[in-house]
């Protein structure tokens, strides 16, 4: 039976990666409500049964067989009468595995699509564990034919315009897309791109939450074929809302719905690692988090993420004094503790540095002293905060920003010490910027406390780690707005010396930057996860060796010499002849 009217819920939801039975009851409960708001379709989002990202644990086949029964539960349901549900998970057929979407009405597993495009880029990682399905048909429901590609699937040409020479009608995206800087614009012009191909109407349903390092930031819209957006859900939390679809005279069209602000620059990177952080503290199953409260700046917008995500009375502080810490980070950390409303203690760590050095005096005797026992300082710290940690089962947030991380300034075993880091992907002055930002405004859903909670002293005093006395970060680094300037350059965009030395940078600079960029791999590799923020974070988008010698010689851009082949160099590979 053919229909003119169409009521599609988009359940935007909180997936736990892993939890088939907790996800099962999430899109049951979901389908409750999609029901009492009159939906005849729920559209979840990429692999909601099992998760998103599974790595490769979705090559376990008990795992894949706990889905699959899941579906089959779900499809169950769906012979009461009430609306049919398009579903993804992973899909096993013969000895190929699909990254799949089911759509169960009626009470039976009505159809399947499998995903086309396997992403392989950045975090994705698909075609080691997936298998590409066919170009899709469109599947017929209530007498309409729906397009649903699977995310990736409308990055390129090829889905949709199958899709819409086949008969669909309205495109249905279910998607697992992470968030990154801008992300939100590049998703619309993508989308509009495909609308403007294909000539349909198209709704986005978008996974929100943390997996890991990777953040899902939801923003699910729709979009109607005149490019026009119809309906617009919020970005970094869950909803479920029902889209109303109409046929005319010129095919389907969204009525006018929601519209959501959707958070766009420093305020999407701050609700990126606050939801990072709430979403692996809580699926993990930790009770709350502990962390160093130095007086510096990276503390104190870690101890703000960790209030807004948390709460207060989950968030432990503790200051760690030395001989070189200052009366003033001793008056800095105290009144930021006390600004976001924290438990705040200050373990004075002399004591045990001071026997860490008379042990190891007779194997340093005659050594001047230097890193190795600034080091221990910072290890102490570590040391003393995991002891909180095992003790209390609160898990330790480490607070190194991403200028220190690509560096190497940091000291494994010591301030690196920890299970999660919400800033790992922030650069020292996108740190200060953020903190102002705190400061004058608070998410919709944040836990803390209203008003400015960085002291205004930690905003303007010289950075230290006040390992030596007067110690400054600039003793052995760049500014920090000179140093992020050249590393984006050389992490982000993967720019030759040459090209950033012409930018206005001093060449001996760089080279020490790309030098220490290098060498801080090994310690990279050993740090915390962290938040993806950028386009390119260290960990799952960033994957170099830790032995490596190459260094850029900062030569200009390499030019064949074409006398020494036999066709241009610019012809197709197949072409070349030797």
């Amino acid at each position: 039976m053919s229909t003119d009217i169409l009521r599609i819920a988009v359940a935007q939801l909180k997936p736990t990666l892993g939890d088939i039975a907790g996800n099962l009851a999430k899109a049951r409960a979901a389908r409750a409500s999609a029901r009492e708001q009159g939906a005849d379709l729920v559209l979840f989002t990429e692999l909601f049964l099992c998760g998103y990202l599974p790595e490769d644990l979705v090559l376990k086949p008990a795992f894949q067989d706990a889905c699959r029964a899941a579906l089959e539960d779900f499809a169950r349901d769906t012979a009461d009468g009430g609306p049919a549900a398009l579903v993804g998970l992973p899909w096993r057929e013969k000895d190929k595995l699909h990254n799949a979407v089911a759509l169960v009405d009626k009470g039976i597993v009505a159809a399947v699509r499998f995903k086309n495009d396997l992403p392989n880029y950045g975090v994705f990682d698909e075609k080691r564990v997936f298998q590409p399905g066919p170009l899709p048909g469109p599947i017929a429901f209530r007498g309409v034919r729906l397009g649903v590609p699977i995310c990736e699937d409308i990055w390129g040409h090829d889905v949709v315009e199958c899709l819409a020479e086949t008969g669909a009608e309205i495109l249905l995206v279910p998607n697992g897309s992470p968030y990154h800087r801008d992300k939100s614009d590049i998703r619309l012009n993508v989308a509009v791109a495909r609308v403007t191909e294909s000539g349909l109407p198209m709704l986005y349903a978008n996974e929100v939450g943390g997996q890991d390092e990777v953040i899902f930031d939801g923003a699910s819209f729709a979009l109607n074929a005149d490019h026009r957006l119809a309906v617009q859900l919020p970005a970094f939390r869950e909803a479920i809302v029902t889209t109303t679809w109409r046929r005319g005279a010129q095919g389907w069209a969204c009525e006018p719905g929601v519209v959501e602000p959707v958070e766009e620059g420093e305020e999407a990177d701050y609700q990126a690692c606050v939801l990072g952080l709430r979403d692996y503290v809580d699926k993990n199953g930790f009770p709350g988090v502990v962390l160093g409260l130095s007086g510096g700046v990276d503390s104190a917008l870690v101890a703000a993420m960790a209030v807004d995500a948390l709460g207060p009375e989950r968030v432990h502080c503790v200051m760690l004094p030395y001989r070189y810490t200052s009366k003033e980070s001793l008056k800095d950390a105290f009144e930021c503790a006390t600004a976001l409303g924290v438990r705040y203690d200050v373990v004075p760590i002399e004591a045990p540095v001071s026997g860490l050095e008379s042990v190891l005096e007779p194997l340093f005797a005659g050594q001047p002293r230097g890193i190795a026992e600034e080091n221990m300082q910072s290890r102490t710290r570590g040391t003393i905060l995991m002891s909180i940690s095992n003790k209390f089962g609160a898990m330790v947030v480490t607070t190194g920003n991403k200028s220190e991380m690509s560096v190497g300034y940091c000291t494994l075993y010591g301030d690196m010490n920890g299970g999660f880091n919400p800033i790992k992907d922030l650069y020292k002055t996108e740190v200060y910027r953020l903190c102002e930002l705190r400061n004058r405004w608070k998410p919709v859903d944040a836990r803390g406390p209203d008003g400015a909670v960085v002291p205004p002293n930690i905003l303007t005093k010289a950075p230290s780690a006040e390992l030596r006395e007067n110690q400054k970060d600039q003793d052995s680094l760049p500014p920090y707005d000179v140093l992020d300037d050249i590393l984006r350059c050389l992490v982000e965009s993967e720019m030759r010396v040459a090209e950033i030395v012409a930018r206005g940078h001093d060449e001996e600079t760089v080279r020490k930057v790309e030098r220490l960029l290098y060498l801080a791999e090994y310690k990279r590799r050993q740090a915390a996860p962290g938040v993806k923020v950028t386009e390119k974070n260290f960990g799952r988008d960033r994957r170099y060796p830790i032995t490596n010698r190459f260094r850029d010689g900062n030569k200009p851009a390499f030019v064949p010499d074409a006398a020494l082949y036999r066709v241009s160099t610019t012809a197709s590979a197949d072409a070349v002849d030797f």
